[in-house]
């Protein structure tokens, strides 16, 4: 059974949990996802549904894919993604994937893109451990040695060094499913996710 859906960030708050403990969660407003294009391994060469998500202005939406959600008999989404199928996945062109197929204390799996943090020195970057922080010294948050004397003379592709930090794709495993409710498409997972509000996240059973 496919259990993946699109989703939206809406932001982090707490929860008492029966035991009464504070609960850090993350609320996702996730889905309805409609089934836009169902791929076969006989006229693809794999199988796979692509399901869009999240509403948009028609005049916003190009000829190519109108054409593409006409074909599918769907109104236009703002987002699609693929999901692989396996042997025995029935999947339906028009089919709509809600909350439902998710349940509290279940495990899943977050996908997004984290926040961007712009151009970063390694300490920040890599963790670093940096240079004593004395006075009469001159290696405070440099990288030190990047390369070598004679061979091979050159840096290895690879070397952490300062630069862009973030704004990457990142899968947080195995949150905790805490609660879902169908009514407002809502489900909240234990912990954080990647990205910032309203951030785009793939949410799959683990």
């Amino acid at each position: 059974m496919v259990t993946t859906i699109l989703g939206r960030k809406l932001g982090m708050t707490q929860l008492w949990s029966e035991d009464d403990n504070l609960i850090p969660v993350t609320v996702i407003e996730a889905g309805p996802c409609v089934v836009s294009q169902v791929k076969t391994d006989k006229r693809d060469g794999y199988s796979a549904a692509q399901i869009a998500f999240g509403e948009i202005k028609e005049q916003r939406v190009n000829k190519p894919m109108r054409g593409h959600f006409a074909k599918a008999g769907v109104e236009p989404k703002r987002h699609l993604a693929e999901v692989r199928l396996v042997e025995g996945d029935s999947v339906k062109l028009g089919e709509t994937w809600t909350v439902e197929m998710f349940e509290a204390g279940q495990m899943v799996h977050v996908t997004g893109v984290s926040k961007g943090k712009g151009f970063a020195g390694v300490m920040k970057r890599h963790n670093f451990r940096g240079g004593p922080g004395g006075h009469g010294s001159h290696f405070h948050r440099q990288p030190g040695s990047i390369g070598m004397c004679a061979t091979p003379a050159r840096v290895l592709k690879g070397t952490k060094m300062a630069g862009h930090m973030g704004d990457e794709t990142v899968t947080v495993r195995n949150l905790e499913v805490v609660k879902v409710d169908v009514e407002q498409n809502l489900i909240i997972v234990k912990g954080a996710v990647p990205g910032g509000k309203g951030a785009l996240l793939t949410i799959r059973a683990a």
